[in-house]
């Protein structure tokens, strides 16, 4: 008895701004493998297998503005034709592919020695880079920062239990990039008739 063939599909992707394919990829492929395998893009890890862990997350850009996809559990037919941002997309580069400036969210990490062994570090700067990207097109009260930041990074997790450095890291450079909240002047200034 023969096995059957694997069945396969043209992929055209958009990915840090690069077009790839159309390109034969297995109908049943995850984005992760296919970023990995066939464009080596190794950055987005492969963690849990299960998208609990959200160490594959990638960034989709679309209409409704960026967010975060984990490529583990999401075949990577679903997206066919979208624009893709994955970690090695993020750092700006010369002509030639050397490292001219990491993102804010790449420095503020390394500012703050967010990370040890780095596994889940691809997830985290995804989910940091999306939160500053929507705040600074809805910038929120001062009093909500810190709601939102946890809201933003809880459902990643990393093994090395790197939490409040990721915070800690996400939270500064949200309270100093400009407009990203809407009273940051009004919260440090001392109320009247406080010393």
């Amino acid at each position: 008895m023969s096995a059957s063939p694997i069945r396969t599909r043209p992929l055209a992707l958009d990915i840090n701004g690069r077009r790839h394919g159309p390109v034969d990829v297995p109908e049943d492929m995850m984005l992760v493998d296919v970023l990995h395998e066939y464009l080596g893009l190794t950055g987005t890890r492969f963690g849990c297998g299960q998208g609990v862990c959200r160490a594959c997350t990638v960034i989709v850009d679309d209409e409704h503005g960026p967010r975060e996809v984990r490529s583990c559990i999401t075949g990577a037919h679903y997206f066919n034709g979208k624009r893709i941002r994955t970690v090695e997309g993020h750092a700006e580069r010369d002509d030639t592919g050397r490292l001219k400036a990491l993102s804010p969210v790449q420095q503020a990490f390394l500012d703050h020695f967010s990370f040890q062994c780095g596994y889940c570090t691809p997830g985290f700067v995804n989910a940091a880079t999306v939160l500053l990207e929507r705040l600074a097109k809805r910038p929120i009260a001062h009093s909500e920062v810190e709601h939102t930041i946890t809201e933003a990074l809880d459902p990643h997790l990393c093994r090395c239990t790197g939490y409040v450095r990721y915070y800690q890291a996400v939270k500064q450079l949200v309270l100093e990039t400009p407009g990203l909240v809407r009273d940051t002047e009004a919260a440090r200034k001392p109320r009247e008739g406080t010393p």
